[in-house]
């Protein structure tokens, strides 16, 4: 099984996300969803990124920003960094994934929200944001905020938040296959090998 934790509010993660779908059928391996909040790990672990945010390398930037586009056409994806509102605050939509993993809709809702918010510029803290990610999966809105304002959803994602900090991640996306950790959509190939090798097929 593939561990992966992840925040729809990071470009990275939603490229990785897209990928890891196909790779995991390929390979005959469960993905096991883990919604956390991203803005917990770098309080926790990771304060440099605020740091980063307020001083931006320009040459630097400008590479990331191009970086972005090439893995995100070499992923068949539209992304583009958001003008409105960024960073955003996802924790009700990460809530939300929770809330809906038992309905088996986490990955059509995620889908939704990453779509929303990296394609078309949607504040994704927004109610009528969530509401229409909402109804692109069948789901009834008010019966979802009703859901991601339960104690058990709050709790869950928190302690999901800090298992991820306790095993050392640093970020999103994070994956995890037993206990290797691989960060970033980039490393893909090497979870794929280490997948490979734990069967003893050559990588």
């Amino acid at each position: 099984m593939i561990e992966f934790f992840f925040d729809c509010s990071s470009p990275w993660t939603y490229l990785a996300f897209h990928n890891i779908q196909p790779l995991a059928r390929e390979l005959g391996v469960a993905v096991a969803w883990r919604p956390i909040l991203v803005g917990g790990v770098f309080n926790a672990v990771n304060s440099s990124v605020y740091a980063l945010r307020e001083h931006p390398d320009a040459p630097k930037y400008r590479y990331m920003l191009k970086d972005l586009q090439d893995w995100a056409h070499a992923s068949g994806l539209k992304i583009a960094m958001p003008p409105t509102v960024f960073p955003v605050n996802s924790v009700r939509a990460m809530r939300g994934c929770l809330w809906l993993a038992p309905q088996d809709k986490l990955v059509a809702f995620a889908t939704a929200v990453f779509e929303a918010y990296w394609q078309r510029d949607e504040d994704i803290s927004q109610d009528a944001v969530l509401a229409q990610a909402c109804t692109e999966v069948g789901v009834a809105p008010q019966d979802f905020f009703a859901g991601i304002g339960m104690p058990e959803i709050k709790q869950q994602l928190k302690a999901n938040t800090d298992e991820l900090i306790r095993r050392g991640g640093f970020g999103s996306p994070t994956m995890f296959f037993g206990d290797d950790m691989y960060f970033g959509n980039d490393r893909l190939p090497l979870l794929q090998g280490a997948v490979l090798r734990s069967r003893g097929a050559s990588a």
